[in-house]
């Protein structure tokens, strides 16, 4: 039978208790990791979000009712316990804050007896993902995962107070808004007071962040929920949080500044690291050139190598005919891999062909100095000396190429290099560099909508030196845009945002838009514009990317107390799940197209 609490107070968190209290009176409270009956003494482990602390119950300090009651004692019932903090008597517990201390028990409740959960609640957990993910609840009670999740609230709270010194007012924008499908797509909410309309989830605060601009509130900040129905990744989400945020009357060095000190304060006071101010800044097309992403991971060299030149009149068509397609042949270099084995070699082959690639082309190079490679009987002995100074190759290296369109070329080394890195053991999660990425090209063609496409969205600032080019070439030009990039992942990114109404129609000109279907989508926007805007920038943060990192986790589910999987379901709740009939009957929606699984029920 679960007891009462009433007349009890906990007087400290488990960890709290500490060498300071020796000798006096605790009341704790927490989950029974493990209990140990050695006969006449009863060891428990006490665990609440604080850690551990050791309690020991003898009849003799505690009476016979008490210790009885202490036999019942198992893994996950929930227990008040009032006792003396006294030195051990056995050996001290090095892995514990409190592992020189124990708590000689006098009284025990017993608040609530536990089932054996289906898994062990312990640290850096072996059991599968979809078990512990559909007992949530149990898996959120492992030291790590309340770690990570305190390191979350750390951040937001200590992001909060350094908006507020620095002007930034926290306003909330709604979560029933108009769908504007330009980035990905929206998940819809039906209105059952206006049948047959529907609002979308805010994919970001991105309109109303600029319209607040509009208002004159000059500095914003939110944390702020986001919804992308999209295909998810090991990284993605369909609802996350953005860390957000508009400034007025700024430019790019102003958004940067700011961020950069944001950045160094949650780092110094969550980790103890030092970031080195001002953070590196790379353009987007530097970064390509030398990683092949505009997400560079920096903690390794491994740089893209271009031998277009080197190669231009080869025998080999793969790559002459590369060039002649205007693409281009580059290469990178992984340091004393020249031994691979064949199998490996053709593994790294398939995953470049996952990203575009046809193929890759290698050379290995001996000990001796020899060549073993994939093309060399269609190069000369000056063609391949050449190609092996290029990239700086010795003895014991192995040399990868991509030849094809410049995007296929990035992207498949580009991945490569970080692939392969994993595999050398060069990405370590103790290090953490930084760098802005910086003049973003404007627009990117779709082959699949035939017209340019805004790379961010279609507010974001052309640069100021580019405006002479955008009707005769709009594909060169750049943007006014910067992502902070850290250890391979963006985890955050903005622009200045255009405020001028000349720039802004030629802007949807170049992406296609009639002005009828500008203003069918953003025509609140545009109408505000009518009324005095200020210049304006922002920057909003991925929170749930930046923590994982900061907490050194590999994914963001780490640091989600109640995530999705990956076909966006919650094995929890089991959400998304039908509704009854009477409830699509209010919302006027009739479903005609049931899915496969539910007319194989």
């Amino acid at each position: 039978m679960a007891e009462s609490m009433q007349g009890l107070k906990r007087s400290h968190r488990c960890a709290e208790v500490s060498n300071a209290l020796e000798g006096q009176k605790v009341t704790v409270m927490g989950w029974v990791q493990k209990s140990r009956n050695k006969g006449g003494i009863i060891f428990v482990d006490l665990r609440d979000r604080s850690g551990i602390l050791q309690i020991i119950f003898e009849e003799s300090k505690c009476g016979n009712e008490c210790f009885e009651k202490a036999t019942k004692l198992k893994s996950e019932f929930v227990a008040a316990i009032e006792g003396t903090v006294c030195k051990r008597a056995g050996a001290v517990n090095e892995n514990l804050t409190t592992g020189d201390i124990e708590v000689v028990a006098t009284s025990l409740r017993i608040l609530s007896e536990a089932e054996t959960p289906p898994f062990p609640i312990e640290e850096n957990s072996k059991t599968k993902e979809e078990l512990r993910l559909k007992y949530r609840y149990l898996d959120l009670r492992r030291p790590d995962l309340q770690r990570n999740l305190v390191m979350k609230s750390k951040v937001m709270t200590i992001a909060r107070q350094f908006m507020a010194n620095e002007g930034f007012l926290e306003i909330e924008t709604p979560m029933l808004c108009k769908s504007t499908p330009e980035g990905a797509r929206d998940y819809l909410v039906p209105s059952r007071i206006h049948p047959g309309t529907f609002y979308a989830l805010p994919q970001s605060p991105q309109i109303y962040k600029q319209l607040l601009m509009c208002s004159g509130y000059d500095r914003y900040f939110q944390i702020a929920r986001c919804f992308r129905d999209e295909d998810l990744r090991a990284d993605r989400q369909p609802e996350f949080t953005q860390m957000d945020m508009e400034l007025s009357f700024v430019d790019v060095d102003d958004v940067i500044d700011v961020n950069e000190r944001l950045l160094a304060k949650l780092f110094k006071e969550i980790l103890d690291v030092d970031v080195k101010l001002p953070i590196r800044r790379m353009t987007w097309i530097e970064a390509m050139n030398r990683f092949g992403s505009d997400k560079p991971d920096l903690r390794f060299g491994m740089e893209l190598k271009d031998i277009s030149e080197v190669v231009k009149g080869c025998g080999f068509g793969v790559f002459t005919g590369a060039l002649e397609n205007g693409g281009s042949v580059r290469g990178i270099n992984a340091k004393g891999q020249g031994a691979m084995p064949r199998k490996k070699i053709d593994a790294l082959v398939e995953f470049a062909k996952t990203y575009g690639a046809k193929g890759l082309a290698y050379i290995a190079i001996n000990e001796d100095g020899t060549y073993k490679s994939s093309f060399a009987k269609f190069m000369t002995e000056d063609e391949m000396n050449n190609i092996v100074a290029a990239l700086s190759g010795e003895p014991g290296d192995l040399l990868l190429f991509a030849a094809d369109k410049n995007k296929v070329v990035w992207d498949t080394l580009g991945a490569l290099r970080c692939h392969l890195a994993d595999q050398m053991g060069l990405l370590d999660k103790n290090v953490f560099e930084f760098v802005w990425i910086t003049e973003f090209p404007l627009l990117e063609w779709s082959d699949e909508q035939n017209r340019f496409t805004a790379m961010h969205h279609p507010f974001t600032m052309p640069m100021e030196e580019d405006l002479a080019i955008i009707d005769t070439d709009p594909g060169k030009v750049r943007a006014k845009a910067y992502d902070i990039v850290l250890n391979g992942n963006e985890i955050g990114g903005g622009s200045v945002r255009i405020h001028q109404d000349d720039i802004q129609e030629k802007m949807f000109e170049c992406l296609g838009f009639t002005r009828e279907q500008a203003y069918e989508r953003f025509g609140f926007l545009l109408d505000a514009f009518k009324y005095g805007v200020p210049p304006h920038a922002g920057l909003a943060y991925g929170l749930d990317r930046l923590v994982m990192l900061m907490a050194k986790q590999d994914s963001i589910r780490d640091v989600i107390a109640f995530p999705k999987v990956k076909d966006a379901s919650c094995l929890m709740t089991n959400a998304p799940d039908y509704v009854d009939e009477a409830q699509l009957k209010e919302l006027g929606i009739d479903i005609t197209v049931l899915d496969e699984q539910k007319t194989e029920e």
